[in-house]
C-alpha cells in the first residue's frame, strides 16, 4: 500500500552536548526548539563521532554541537548532515536559524 499525500515529516535536530556544563545548557535550548516546533532530541552518550553517526542514522538533518569552546563564545557549531557544511549559530538565535528554513 503506497501512502500517497502525506504530509512530509521534517527532520530531526539532534543537540550534542560535550561535557556537563554543555548538557545543563542544551536543557533549555531543547525546551525552546520543541517549544517552536522543531523536532529536537539529545544525545549525550558516548564519543562525538559515535553521535553525529546516530544522528545521521536516526535521519536528523543537523546536528547541533555544544562543547566548552563554542560555549565560551556563546555559540553552537550547526553541521549539515547532508553535505557536512558547518555554521556557528548564536545560542540566542537557534530557534530563528531553523525557523528560517535551516
Amino acid at each position: 500500500m503506497m501512502l500517497e499525500n502525506t504530509p512530509d515529516v521534517p527532520r530531526a535536530v539532534t543537540m550534542i552536548p560535550m561535557g556537563a556544563e554543555a548538557q545543563m545548557r542544551a536543557l533549555p535550548l531543547v525546551r525552546d526548539l520543541r517549544a517552536a516546533g522543531i523536532r529536537t532530541l539529545m544525545d549525550y552518550k558516548g564519543n562525538m563521532k559515535k553521535r553525529l553517526n546516530r544522528a545521521s542514522k536516526g535521519q536528523a538533518r543537523f546536528a547541533v554541537l555544544l562543547g566548552e569552546d563554542e560555549l565560551a563564545k556563546s555559540i553552537a557549531t550547526v553541521r549539515d548532515l547532508d553535505s557536512g557544511d558547518q555554521t556557528e549559530v548564536a545560542l540566542d538565535a537557534l530557534v530563528t536559524h531553523f525557523q528560517s528554513g535551516h
